[in-house]
């Protein structure tokens, strides 16, 4: 009874110790690096804000070269590759978190729990008021996992996301290969047409609640049949993450150098062979969830890594410094993306959903971002953090931290 007192006066008496990482603290390469997975995020998200992508082949749904040339470049460099360097972030950051409290003496699961319910019920806006392809719902929900596995050694971490990675991977893989061998490669896309009728009806001529139920149904048919295929995409990551955080590879780069070298040149190989995999084989599922499950996570841990190796340099620092500004206010710069392309295609804004292509859409993109880095350098300047990250702090730490800064 006596140790549990003590326990919530010290809590007490650290409460208004309880505050978010300041600018001294911030580590540059991993808000570089925060950056350009939003900028990858973009790029595959930038078709399914315009067109009914979950209901049709994009293989065939345009047909014009530059298009093609668009879509398989961001298949191959991008798709699967950036929500889960995102998520490698993600880990990495909850280490930090975690370290940073307890060496206040506070309680993890307390404060990292209350910083994950901030971020679902942000995700539940965002997914059912913007945009359905939300991603922030399924890092809550993978973020309490993560939680109860905060206290496993570095390479028992590793060991497990691989398992996590390669057998479910291998199995499906097989699975689907067992089917496409027996069955063909079935056209599941005709079952899906009247749905993506509907999504163009709805997204480019609906009322907001029409929208909004379509949001809700798009949502749906992705999350709630796939989740558990979708956690295993996005815990392993974690865990990688947070691995890489405990053996302290952005504080310590020299000291990890020749094994993130060695590590640059795997993940490199099986980034190669497995996300062109479909396309010196054959386009199937088995081949397509091979280049997602297996090349999808290398090639995260391999662009990671080689945003690390390139600003131990001043030149490589320098060419990629603008990423950082995105990357300081990487929940807000997401979030900013889905407002502004739902008011570009939706009917209660511009009403462009169903007139747009790929080609068109990858400038949209690079407009968009570069307006993105301007901003971001404005409002950094100005601010100690983004308007949704300083949200998210006040409702992990209970208090409302410093907004602007002073003049």
């Amino acid at each position: 009874m006596k140790a549990a007192l003590m326990r919530i006066m010290r809590e007490e008496g650290n409460w208004m110790q309880a505050a978010p990482i300041q600018e001294r603290e911030r580590i540059v390469a991993l808000d570089i690096i925060r950056g350009i997975a939003i900028l990858g995020i973009f790029l595959v998200n930038m078709p399914s804000f315009f067109s009914p992508m979950l209901y049709v082949d994009m293989k065939s749904y345009w047909s014009e070269t530059r298009d093609i040339v668009v879509m398989n470049g961001v298949d191959i460099f991008a798709q699967a590759s950036f929500y889960t360097l995102f998520s490698f972030l993600f880990g990495y950051g909850f280490i930090i978190f975690t370290n940073r409290v307890a060496e206040k003496n506070l309680s993890v699961p307390k404060y990292f729990s209350r910083r994950l319910v901030v971020l679902l019920i942000i995700g539940v806006i965002h997914a059912f008021l913007i945009w359905h392809g939300d991603i922030l719902i399924t890092y809550a929900l993978c973020g309490f996992i993560l939680l109860v596995m905060r206290k496993m050694s570095p390479k028992a971490m590793v060991w497990t996301a691989l398992l996590i990675i390669v057998i479910p991977t291998t199995l499906m893989s097989l699975m689907m290969l067992l089917v496409t061998m027996t069955m063909g490669d079935a056209n599941i896309y005709s079952t899906l047409e009247v749905y993506a009728a509907q999504s163009l009806e709805v997204y480019a001529n609906g009322t907001f609640m029409e929208i909004t139920n379509q949001r809700i149904s798009d949502w749906s048919f992705v999350n709630i049949a796939n989740f558990f295929f979708i956690v295993l995409s996005v815990l392993p990551m974690f865990l990688f993450g947070a691995a890489a955080a405990k053996s302290n590879w952005l504080e310590k780069v020299e000291e990890n150098l020749s094994g993130m070298k060695k590590l640059w040149v795997i993940t490199f190989i099986l980034a190669l062979i497995f996300k062109l995999l479909p396309y010196y084989t054959e386009h199937n599922f088995a081949t397509e969830y091979l280049q997602d499950g297996i090349g999808g996570p290398a090639s995260a841990v391999f662009y990671f890594l080689t945003v690390v190796l390139m600003t131990r340099k001043r030149m490589g620092l320098k060419l990629l410094s603008p990423f950082q500004y995105v990357g300081k206010m990487s929940l807000s710069n997401y979030l900013f993306q889905s407002v502004v392309c739902s008011l570009i295609f939706y009917s209660y804004g511009l009403g462009l959903y169903g007139s747009f292509t790929p080609f068109q859409g990858i400038w949209l993109v690079l407009g968009i971002y570069i307006f993105q880095i301007i901003i971001s350098k404005v409002w950094v300047s100005n601010f100690h953090y983004g308007p949704m990250e300083w949200i998210w702090r006040a409702g992990t730490y209970g208090n409302r931290p410093k907004f602007k800064r002073l003049s």
